[in-house]
């Protein structure tokens, strides 16, 4: 047992940019792509995915100090300290069961791909953590180790049914062929599904706004470079910075946007080769039996509505955190608020008035969420003591991923009725989600036209 855990905390200290190339290399291999083929693309791989975490760096550098301005000149101080993402990553892993979820998602994923139960291969294994905080925190709040496993195995299962539901809409948003993003973050679109359904009935909303569409009606102010500067001068100067500041932010944010597509056409260039590859091999193999490789959320980054949505949301959940009775949580580290905005761009097709609504929408769940949490992960981490938490304060994080889902699971998890039937409740919502895109993804595949 000891031995496995080193090797599976080895291949994941990796990184992704590294331990995804590799498995690709090997998948290209399997598919019978000439080696030197195989490992070029490989490379090309790692090279993009290091490219994106150093553009979403400078951007995440560039704006939260900013964000974080805004947020200390509210003179608010609330009992939380946001720890964002990485705080709860430190606390996953301290868990002693920890490593037993890698070798757990791999099984799984076989098994499904072998049964026909799913279409996709999810090589995102860096992003086991979030598998292992749900057990973490199920197992906690229910007292039941079993009960965290079985909190984890329906998380891979939605996971991996979620990567065969977006696969068509992130072929479409990349220009990526054959892959998809399996992502837990992807989640929140059961939730906000209802409203997007509302909104593409009202007239008016029903029009699709996205990069394209501001470019065209509005001209250069829909050019990336230009809506970038116009944010970031606008965050700057409400964060109190000088006008020079303000100017350098406005630079940096444009760079940010201008760079994004860049980087994600390295993407297109590694994984086109190695999904043509898989879909051949699969073919000749298994009687034309389709594939998605499942992959972390940053190929979907070099969409520009996607940091606009992301940017302009930011005070919303700022006020947010201040006008809310019984908020606890003064939003910090978790201020850029990916954790709503990849399912917003999936669900909406990139609709930007869409997603700005969805945002609006759910800012008060994530805070609520991360309030209720909070008790719950101060105590972890003192525990584990892998965070430092100020004497009097919790730990939470403000932008908690998926929170309504984790929230009825830690519930069902310890046999609460209420807790049980949200569960259904959630399961069939996700189910309608599911049969509504998975509609449209057909119609549009026989019609040969867009997704809607």
């Amino acid at each position: 047992m000891d031995v496995l855990k080193e090797i599976v905390n080895y291949v994941l200290n990796l990184g992704a940019a590294v331990f995804v190339p590799l498995i690709m290399l090997i998948v290209g291999l399997i598919a019978r792509m000439k080696f030197k083929e195989a490992f070029s693309a490989a490379l090309t791989l790692g090279i993009a995915f290091t490219g994106m975490t150093l553009v979403i760096n400078f951007m995440t550098g560039a704006i939260s100090p900013a964000a974080q301005a805004l947020s200390e000149r509210t003179g608010i101080t609330l009992n939380a300290v946001d720890g964002g993402w990485p705080g709860m990553a430190a606390i996953s892993w301290a868990w002693p069961y920890a490593f037993l979820l890698f070798p757990l998602q791999i099984a799984i994923n076989i098994v499904m791909l072998i049964f026909n139960w799913t279409k996709t291969l999810n090589v995102d294994m860096w992003n086991v953590w979030s598998k292992i905080f749900t057990a973490v925190m199920v197992s906690y709040i229910s007292g039941s180790i079993a009960m965290g496993f079985i909190a984890a195995i329906i998380q891979i299962v939605l996971e991996l049914k979620s990567g065969d539901l977006w696969g068509p809409r992130v072929q479409e948003l990349t220009g990526i062929p054959g892959v998809t993003v399996p992502h837990h973050i992807t989640l929140l679109a059961n939730i906000m599904h209802p409203f997007e359904v509302l909104m593409n009935k009202i007239p008016g909303l029903n029009k699709k706004v996205d990069a394209d569409y501001l470019k065209e009606k509005i001209g250069i102010f829909g050019e990336n470079e230009v809506m970038g500067a116009i944010i970031g001068l606008l965050l700057g100067f409400a964060a109190g910075y000088s006008v020079s500041k303000s100017l350098t932010l406005a630079v940096q944010a444009a760079a940010a946007l201008v760079l994004f597509p860049m980087v994600s056409k390295l993407f297109a260039q590694a994984l086109s080769p190695l999904s043509e590859a898989v879909s051949e091999f699969m073919r000749n193999k298994f009687k034309d039996k389709e594939v998605y490789i499942g992959l972390d959320w940053p190929i979907l980054a070099g969409r520009s509505e996607l940091w606009v949505a992301v940017i302009i949301t930011i005070p919303v959940l700022l006020v947010c955190s201040i006008i809310l009775p019984g908020n606890e949580v003064l939003p910090f580290a978790g201020i850029i608020n990916l954790s709503f905005v990849v399912a917003a761009l999936l669900l909406a097709n990139a609709n930007i008035i869409h997603m700005l609504i969805m945002g609006i929408i759910t800012a008060p769940l994530f805070l609520y969420a991360a309030t209720f949490f909070a008790p719950y992960i101060t105590k972890l981490a003192r525990s584990v003591g892998t965070v430092d938490i100020p004497k009097g304060m919790m730990l939470s994080w403000s932008t908690f991923e998926s929170p309504d889902f984790r929230f009825l699971l830690s519930f069902a998890g310890k046999f609460n009725v209420w807790g049980i039937i949200g569960l259904i409740i959630w399961l069939v919502m996700f189910y309608w989600l599911y049969k509504d895109i998975d509609k449209k993804n057909k119609l549009n595949q026989t019609e040969g036209r867009k997704i809607s």
